[in-house]
């Protein structure tokens, strides 16, 4: 099954300083059909404002996976970490038992982000935070890791989720293909381009839900950066 969510049909919200859209429930918007995807329980596509965004707030027991694509992200929590993540880069934040943190856009110019909250396989653990760079020229006609349950197997960053986040470019006319496990729930989302996963046309900010595929075939119709979860 392969299930396009148009960008338009997703909920909208703006801010001000935050325009966002929510590709399943989330905060005030509740639409029962749409309430995750397998362990993916939150997709928001954030673009935030400069010299603006959001002051200490609390988590618990979720994984939450931060893909910058353009600008920057800074972070600061109560275990005392602070850092910059930059566009093409990720930051996994592991919120355990508790943590409270703040992500700013300290820059001169906007920054647009996805964040992904992945529901854990295991509650109650030390909170942690961390960030990578994953240059984007690597990840150019094939899938690289960025977040995995699994990550000395992937060389990614770890999560405690069966769950993958990847990423890949293509230019136009590229194909990349992700073998699947047709029991498992894959989410993809292109940044920007139009694109055709298995033979079902997609557009930048599209949300696609599959299930039940043994392979992913994605062909770039333009220039396109992908995003894709695979979850249990």
């Amino acid at each position: 099954m392969i299930d396009i969510r148009p960008r338009d049909s997703l909920a909208h919200r703006n801010h001000g300083w935050l325009d966002t859209r929510f590709h399943f429930s989330f905060a005030d918007y509740h639409d029962p059909a749409r309430m995750g995807w397998g362990a993916l329980r939150v997709w928001n596509d954030d673009h935030i404002a400069a010299k603006s965004g959001f002051p200490p707030h609390p988590h618990r027991d979720m994984e939450i996976v931060t893909f910058v694509h353009s600008g920057a992200i800074s972070h600061q929590d109560s275990l005392g970490n602070r850092g910059r993540t930059v566009a093409g880069d990720v930051q996994v934040m592991s919120a355990g038992t508790g943590i409270t943190h703040a992500e700013y856009n300290l820059e001169d110019e906007a920054t647009t982000l996805f964040q992904l909250w992945i529901i854990p396989d295991r509650a109650g653990e030390k909170p942690s935070w961390g960030t990578r760079e994953f240059p984007r020229g690597d990840r150019s006609g094939a899938w690289t890791v960025l977040a995995s349950g699994t990550p000395e197997a992937d060389d990614a960053l770890p999560i405690r989720a069966d769950a993958k986040v990847m990423a890949a470019t293509l230019k136009a006319g590229e194909t990349v293909r992700f073998e699947a496990d047709p029991s498992r729930h894959q989410y993809l989302v292109a940044v920007d381009g139009r694109y055709r996963v298995n033979g079902n046309d997609a557009g930048a900010r599209d949300g696609v839900a599959i299930t039940g595929e043994r392979v992913i075939e994605v062909e770039a119709i333009e220039d396109a950066e992908l995003v894709l979860v695979d979850s249990r």
